[in-house]
């Protein structure tokens, strides 16, 4: 049985006005350019005395690196589709492969790398196919092919799933040392639970096994607790308890378990402050 993660959390918090302007920096630069991303992002770690600094600040990148078209929005309201680009499944697959050198995907890379080399750890947010999906059709859609045409859904899935895989790739070569993943919009309380079962069995499993061959002994990924839930629930992960070394923040922890442990997943990225009393790391083992 799949359980929901009640997550306290906005699936992605608003930019701090009062912060944007005491950088000096704007709406739409902090979400395009690299010089204003890293600045913003070291901002961020320091006024909410973090471990690690987090890019992007939405998750529409992967969407427009794929023919997305975003607004970018205001103090108010992040970034969204503009408009939607595809009006059907089949639509999704003629999407063109993303290319990471150049665009706004290429900015966020060009922003971790100048975080690394001021000695920051970072970590990368990647999104799901459905929070892709989202940004780019329709979920209605999306929903009705998942009934109807299940196969080609497969092909969908696996067609965000091999950019995403891709980016995380990539990344490495910028500095970014643990990968957030996190699909809010495919959770069990959006899918229901048959449904959610049947995307870890299409998709995810093998997904985050592939993604296990890129990172591990090299890297750590924070996984959404919503995905760790669905995978525990399907009996395809489980929690295995790793000792620290001290009694420390879970964002600490994390970063003691780099190259150690490919998944962490007990708790969100965002509580990352809150402190693990007994010294227990939980990994999330794919079986």
């Amino acid at each position: 049985m799949i359980k929901d993660y009640n997550c306290s959390y906005d699936d992605m918090a608003m930019i701090d006005g009062d912060l944007l302007k005491s950088l000096g920096l704007e709406i739409p630069d902090v979400y395009m350019h690299a010089d204003s991303m890293a600045e913003l992002s070291l901002a961020v770690k320091e006024q909410s005395r973090e471990t690690f600094c987090k890019l992007p600040f939405c998750h529409t990148v992967e969407a427009e690196a794929m023919g997305g078209n975003i607004n970018y929005g205001d103090e108010k309201g992040g970034p969204r589709a503009k408009e939607y680009v595809c009006k059907s499944v089949e639509d999704v697959l003629k999407l063109p492969e993303i290319d990471f050198s150049r665009g706004r995907i290429h900015e966020v890379l060009l922003a971790c790398r100048t975080l690394y080399e001021q000695g920051e750890h970072v970590v990368l947010q990647v999104s799901g196919p459905f929070t892709i999906l989202n940004t780019l059709i329709d979920i209605r859609y999306v929903v009705r092919s998942m009934r109807k045409t299940p196969e080609i859904m497969k092909q969908v899935y696996w067609k965000m799933g091999d950019e995403i895989l891709k980016f995380i790739e990539i990344s490495e070569n910028y500095g970014a040392d643990m990968i957030s993943y996190a699909d809010s919009s495919g959770s069990v309380k959006i899918l229901g639970p048959k449904m959610a079962a049947q995307v870890v069995e299409d998709f995810t499993y093998d997904f985050l096994k592939k993604v296990q061959r890129i990172v591990e002994g090299k890297r750590l990924v924070l996984l959404c607790p919503k995905t760790t839930y669905t995978l525990l629930g399907t009996e395809k992960a489980v929690f295995r308890d790793r000792k620290l070394s001290v009694p420390e923040s879970y964002g600490e922890a994390c970063i003691e378990m780099i190259g150690k442990v490919p998944f962490s997943g007990q708790m969100c990225i965002k509580g990352a402050q809150n402190f693990l009393n007994s010294a227990i790391f939980k990994e999330i083992a794919i079986l």
